[in-house]
């Protein structure tokens, strides 16, 4: 008798140590079948692919936050991302989740993020004639870009779950793009969250832009006054809060992931405090015109020149009939922080100027 292959070992354990609310890999769906991996879920391939992928890659020279740091301990977004899935996993486990899911959608959810962090993101949205928006690039990246224009072929809930976990401006659990089907999919928008307003909190404190006595002291008090005690708190209230996603008690109607009232409150609340005094500070406003005028600059020039876009990049816009302006955006947008800065240099700084 043969024996059953790693794979559907893995996913007939899965039947019996997941939740009933977990997505389940033996569901999983794509929308090119393909022949199933003899070792790996279908949410192991996805993870796999994402993390093989050199707009995976790129992300370490991205900006989080600050750009460009005098300092090597400021995160980026990749290190951003890691964090996101770290946390995410071990909620997914204590509820009884599927980790590679989760998994797979952390490593994703950021991969379509413009250079400059969210001032490069702005300074995109402001320019093209469709808006642009991360999450969105992101879902195109693995769906249209990647493997020479036929995109990764992953499966749905990893594709949903990237889109849509971004979130309003408000409240972490704001809608925005919808929400996704699966748990493990609402669990990484909330992490997100949870993630880079700790960690932004950890930079600005190192940057001299805050001092830990700065923050709300009713969030503190609430939260933790250290970068773990907040974490901590965060993540044990979104197990505690969600246990119901364990199989065990009464789930709420709809089943969605999300926080207790007053923890999700002075979370909302510190990140609120963090726009105000992070983000939008004067001197962050002074970095983003100088990212705009950059991001503009080359999204004029690359217009008028589309030969200098890389062929392969082009190749798919023509053969999908897209006007020349996306593949401008696609090739600004896949820029890391230094080549975007390299390649404005190269164009528009004369060789005499640097000596």
């Amino acid at each position: 008798m043969t024996r059953p292959s790693v794979r559907e070992m893995r996913e007939a354990l899965e039947t019996q140590i997941l939740s009933p609310y977990a997505a389940k890999s033996v569901d999983a769906v794509r929308d090119r079948p393909e022949p199933p991996c003899p070792i790996r879920t279908a949410y192991q391939r996805d993870r796999d692919r994402i993390l093989h992928s050199k707009p995976f890659r790129r992300l370490k020279h991205k900006t989080q936050v600050f750009i460009a740091p005098l300092g090597d301990h400021y995160r980026t977004r990749l290190t951003h991302t890691l964090e996101v899935t770290q946390v995410a996993r071990t909620v997914a486990r204590a509820l009884r989740l599927n980790e590679d899911l989760t998994e797979a959608i952390g490593l994703g959810h950021d991969i379509g993020h413009a250079p400059f962090g969210h001032a490069g993101e702005t300074a995109l949205s402001r320019i093209c004639s469709s808006h642009f928006r991360h999450n969105e690039q992101s879902r195109r990246i693995v769906e249209v870009l990647e493997q020479n224009g036929e995109g990764m072929n992953l499966t749905y809930a990893v594709r949903e779950g990237i889109y849509m976990h971004s979130k309003g401006r408000r409240d972490i659990t704001a809608k925005a793009w919808g929400t996704a089907s699966t748990l493990e999919g609402q669990i990484i928008k909330l992490c997100d969250s949870i993630a880079y307003i700790n960690h932004d909190i950890d930079d600005a404190i190192r940057a001299g832009i805050l001092r830990a006595e700065d923050l709300p002291a009713d969030c503190i008090e609430l939260l933790g006054d250290t970068h773990s005690k907040r974490l901590a708190t965060m993540v044990g209230d979104m197990i505690e809060y969600n246990w119901w996603a364990t199989g065990e008690g009464t789930p709420p109607d709809p089943p969605l992931i999300s926080m207790s009232p007053p923890i999700l409150a002075a979370t909302n609340k510190l990140r609120d405090f963090l726009y105000q005094t992070v983000y939008w500070r004067p001197e962050a406003k002074v970095e983003d015109e100088k990212v705009r005028f950059i991001i503009e600059t080359l999204y004029t020039y690359f217009l008028r020149h589309p030969e200098e876009i890389p062929a392969e990049l082009m190749a798919i816009i023509e053969r999908r009939g897209e006007p020349v302006e996306q593949a401008v955006i696609d090739y600004i947008a896949g820029m890391t922080d230094r080549y975007a800065l390299a390649v404005f240099k190269r164009i528009f700084v004369p060789r005499t100027w640097g000596g």
